[in-house]
């Protein structure tokens, strides 16, 4: 067995992934552990049926998803970690209770509608019940605030609307029109989120379960090792490069952390790097993963969803700046490694490319199916149960990766468990979602940001940047990106086509700022400037989402890491927040000039992808305080600078930064030079 497959088996098994959350999981045994094995194969069952060959209402096939989602939620997540064995026979009855109202609603919707959409007593009951419980799942999978948040904004549909003054004031609605739209309704608990959550979610999170039970998780390891290992920094590049690998297949920041750092992070400690650093590369690396195509987490599928842009285009234009991202985050530990005079780990001592690609060449064969099915214009759903039964048929052309029966149905059973937190989360964010639509809140939320910032983009973009931070500290990423959607994006894009509208329609600066007006303008706007301001304010918001993952002081990823690598956390929170700094630069960059989108002529893609980088380095050395050698603060504000002209967004500042960067190479290699002579001498 070599070093690798020694640091493999050495994964710390006590560490659970928990999704995008980190709760406390009853664990089973016995006759009960089986049974529920057989019920999430069951439900991976149902929900691969449903999307593939068969016919089901929209609202009820979601109701169905919730009835197994909060089932498997009340028995996963119990009440408090200290009664999980003495209140199982709540649990259990609530769990039964969460499917007895799923199946009401597909039983009793055509009286409904046979009733001419006029709910009776009975129906208002088993509405109140789902949207208790739904609460109630939710708090024990992901904590106090979403089923909070959602508190507060049921409150202020019925009754607390009439409380607030101005444009906030909300006369309020009927209970029974509440639960009617939260339940029966098409925007409600069953709506939109739920169907993302049924359809694209589940089939991605069963697709990713079968490749990690496939072995796909240890062959990815294995690559990152074998490629980058004998760099300078090489295990620390080596966590960023898996962790990318890992994320376009988990989505799930923590689930990186977990599933990759258990391995790499030991490796960085042992070359050289201190605890919260190498905790720190595995957080800004892991949180990357959620960035990266084809998967990007829950937030590509309603984001697609949402804009009504395609999800093979988003994941189209948001491949260069995930790559961009992570190039950031290898030019710290790079510049760290240097600035250590850390050495590389000996090419004899890793595995070759050659022999590790020998071993799982056939991974790449579904990954290769999803791609071609997406790029040749099929739905996710489809591309992603087409490459499920690829990945069983592939890993046969390895006897040491075929999938046996056992092996399938371990899968399904994954997939249908990994499933309930990301679910739970998203079906109660319908109920907020559903709300601020009723209510019209994201309209008016729009119009105080835009009034705070005063026609300033950068100043709503901070806006935005602490209002995720602030919805991340509780929330999860796709929960808060959800939100923020929900809330920011028509400002931010108003903003963005604000000089359109005043060059080409004669509007004032007031007018070209107002959401409601851009909203009725929007048809008159050529498609891909209209469409490139909606990609880009969505994107900046998702990207947004994530930093909660690595910004003190609630940083759930840096936390994971910090477990892993036994530093302090606030101090392994501030190492992942210095290193993820493409996290907030990137979305500025895309956000004033969209061309490294793809948006706009090739060659101003190619100049903004090529200066954009190359800011993104000279802004590590800055914070490093090496460039080419150790540097003192003047040199660090001239480097600083240099930064600053690469992101603008103009050839001729873009110009003078190379420039600069060229000059302050020359100085640096000659002082390191001449350095060097004085000391042989």
């Amino acid at each position: 067995m070599s070093k690798v497959d020694d640091l493999l088996e050495s994964k710390d098994k006590n560490v659970e992934d928990s999704g995008e959350v980190l709760t406390y999981r009853r664990s089973f045994s016995g006759w009960q552990k089986y049974a529920l094995y057989w019920f999430a194969i069951i439900m991976s069952l149902f929900h691969l049926w449903i999307n593939t060959i068969g016919v089901m209402p929209e609202i009820q096939r979601n109701a169905m998803h919730f009835g197994f989602v909060v089932f498997l939620g009340y028995l996963f997540y119990p009440m408090k970690k200290k009664w999980a064995d003495k209140t199982i026979w709540l649990d259990t009855l609530l769990a039964v209770l969460a499917m007895v109202v799923a199946v009401y609603l597909v039983l009793f919707e055509d009286a409904l509608h046979a009733r001419n959409e006029v709910p009776i007593l009975r129906d208002l009951i088993f509405a109140s019940i789902a949207i208790i419980l739904m609460l109630e799942v939710t708090r024990r999978t992901a904590g106090w605030l979403i089923p909070s948040l959602a508190g507060f904004f049921i409150a202020y549909a019925l009754f607390l609307g009439k409380f607030f003054g101005g444009m906030w004031s909300f006369s309020g609605v009927s209970i029974e029109r509440l639960l009617y739209r939260m339940y029966f309704a098409p925007d409600g608990l069953f709506g939109t989120i739920a169907t993302i959550s049924s359809t694209f979610v589940f089939l991605f999170v069963l697709f990713a379960a079968f490749l990690l039970k496939s072995g796909a998780g240890e062959f990815i390891i294995k690559l990152a090792v074998s490629l980058l290992g004998h760099t300078t920094g090489g295990p620390a590049k080596m966590a960023v490069f898996a962790s990318g690998l890992m994320g376009s297949i988990s989505g799930s920041a923590v689930a990186n952390t977990v599933g990759t750092g258990s391995i790499t992070i030991p490796m960085m400690k042992r070359m050289g790097f201190k605890p919260q650093f190498a905790g720190g590369v595995e957080a800004a690396a892991s949180t990357g993963g959620q960035l990266m195509p084809p998967i990007m987490g829950a937030g590509a599928f309603i984001m697609a969803q949402w804009t009504q842009i395609s999800y093979l285009k988003i994941i189209a234009v948001a491949f260069i700046p995930a790559i961009m991202y992570f190039v950031s985050v290898a030019f710290f530990i790079h510049l760290r490694a240097k600035k250590r005079g850390l050495k590389p780990i000996p090419k004899e001592d890793l595995p070759r490319t050659r022999d590790v690609l020998k071993e799982g060449w056939n991974f790449f064969i579904p990954i290769g199916v999803l791609m071609y099915l997406l790029i040749q214009g099929y739905t996710p759903t489809y591309a992603a149960s087409i490459g499920i039964i690829s990945i069983v048929v592939a890993s046969w052309f390895n006897k040491n990766t075929r999938m046996m029966p056992k092996d399938i149905l371990d899968g399904l059973a994954l997939g249908g468990q990994n499933m309930v937190s990301t679910g739970v989360i998203l079906l109660c964010s319908g109920i907020v979602v559903g709300i601020v639509l009723m209510v019209g809140m994201g309209i008016k939320f729009s119009m105080l940001i835009s009034s705070i910032a005063d026609g300033s983009l950068l100043i709503t973009i901070v806006l935005v940047a602490l209002a995720s931070l602030i919805l991340g500290m509780g929330l999860p990423v796709t929960a808060s990106y959800i939100v923020l959607a929900v809330l920011a994006a028509p400002s931010i894009e108003a903003l963005m086509l604000k000089d359109h509208l005043i060059a080409n329609f004669g509007l004032t600066a007031q007018q070209a700022m107002d959401p409601n007006v851009v909203n009725n303008m929007i048809s008159l706007i050529p498609k891909e400037v209209a469409e490139g301001s909606l990609l880009a304010a969505h994107l900046l918001i998702f990207w947004y989402s994530q930093d909660a993952n690595v910004t003190p002081p609630v940083c759930l990823a840096a936390y994971t890491a910090a477990g892993i690598a036994g530093s302090d956390p606030l101090k392994t929170g501030m190492e992942s927040w210095k290193l993820a700094k493409g996290l907030y630069i990137i979305p500025i960059m895309f956000i004033y000039d969209p061309a490294i989108l793809f948006q706009g002529p090739l060659i101003r893609t190619l100049e903004n992808i090529f200066t954009g980088t190359l800011g993104l380095f000279v802004f590590a050395s800055f914070f490093e305080g090496y460039y080419f050698r150790i540097i003192n603060w003047v040199e660090r504000i001239v480097i600083a600078v240099a930064a600053l002209m690469l992101f603008w967004p103009e050839t001729f500042t873009n110009i003078g930064g190379i420039i600069l960067v060229i000059l302050m190479w020359f100085y640096c290699t000659r002082v390191k030079r001449d350095t060097q002579a004085s000391v042989a001498a």
